[in-house]
């Protein structure tokens, strides 16, 4: 199995490696599978350009690698393929990544995807913009820019530059009047944040059990000042977010968020941020696209026996 990899020259793990070692490092992982690569080193605005050309190619299977707002910027390139898609997570968070169980070393992950097998992936729209894990206002928007911020100033440390966001958008964050309404309810609530979900996350990390459910969960994150965004905070990070007084939640199929005070505000996409104003119409196009995830253990051991 042949495979083209597509990847940012300019990320941080790249020019920590060097070009020719990252390269050279894939291409070993990819050979001790029995796999070949092609890698493919490009500035970031060539990427949606190298990637299709990487899909029209029939006889290999097109991979991107990079971090959730990577793989959010080539969602328009990748539902193109017709056919199943890699991905080598190489951000903070790795929302998608972590649900496909592409985790560990990249050696690991390469291994996951080589031995892996395609599942189907709902993808959240708003205006033509897509998405495929999170999108939202308030607190999570502001995290987002200064997660931005936080890179450029602690180049060095992902986790001090996330540690520097979380504090600063803790402190930052100012309440937001929002119409939400779902399905056939409608809720007007005054909240620190607001976070729309392409299926249900559960856990401590944020995890879904189904990227294929149909259907969106919002969660609110009800209005309290700097107190109710600490215990939010404290209690995602203890794993015990679901049962949080400070936090709601609701599904359904179709959502619309209408901010009261009608300014322009900005709107987080998977950790890309960008401005809007008016309604926020949010719609599913269910199993939009097909990922490659790493097989369950089970069905690995299951291999393996035979």
């Amino acid at each position: 199995m042949r495979h083209t990899i597509v990847v940012n020259a300019r990320a941080g793990t790249v020019l920590e490696a060097g070009a020719d070692a990252f390269a050279a490092r894939l291409k070993a992982a990819f050979a001790a599978h029995d796999c070949g690569a092609e890698v493919c080193l490009v500035p970031p605005r060539e990427i949606p350009g190298a990637l299709a050309l990487a899909i029209e190619r029939n006889n290999t299977t097109p991979v991107i690698v990079g971090g959730d707002g990577t793989i959010n910027g080539v969602l328009p390139v990748l539902i193109q393929a017709g056919r199943p898609v890699g991905i080598l997570p190489m951000g903070t968070v790795n929302v998608l990544g972590r649900d496909l169980g592409l985790l560990g070393s990249l050696e690991q992950q390469v291994a996951a995807l080589c031995q892996g097998e395609p599942v189907a992936v709902d993808l959240g729209h708003v205006d033509g913009r897509l998405f495929h894990s999170l999108s939202g206002m308030g607190f999570f928007s502001l995290m987002a820019r200064e997660r931005e911020y936080a890179r450029r100033r602690i180049p060095f440390s992902r986790v001090a530059a996330f540690g520097m966001a979380a504090t600063r958008s803790i402190f930052f964050t100012r309440p937001i009047s929002v119409d939400i309404a779902v399905g056939a309810e409608s809720h007007v609530v005054e909240a620190d944040a607001v976070l729309v979900t392409v299926n249900r996350f559960n856990g401590a990390e944020w995890r879904r059990e189904r990227l294929d459910g149909g259907v969106f969960e919002v969660h609110v994150l009800n209005a309290g000042g700097l107190y109710s965004r600490s215990k939010a905070a404290l209690s995602v990070a203890a794993g015990h977010w679901r049962s949080s007084k400070n936090l709601s939640s609701f599904t359904g199929d179709a959502v619309m968020l209408t901010r009261r005070d009608k300014r322009r505000g900005h709107i987080t996409f998977d950790g890309e941020v960008a401005r809007k104003a008016g309604p926020l119409a949010y719609g599913l196009l269910p199993r939009a696209l097909t990922v490659i995830a790493a097989r369950p253990t089970r069905l690995r051991d299951e291999s393996h026996d035979a």
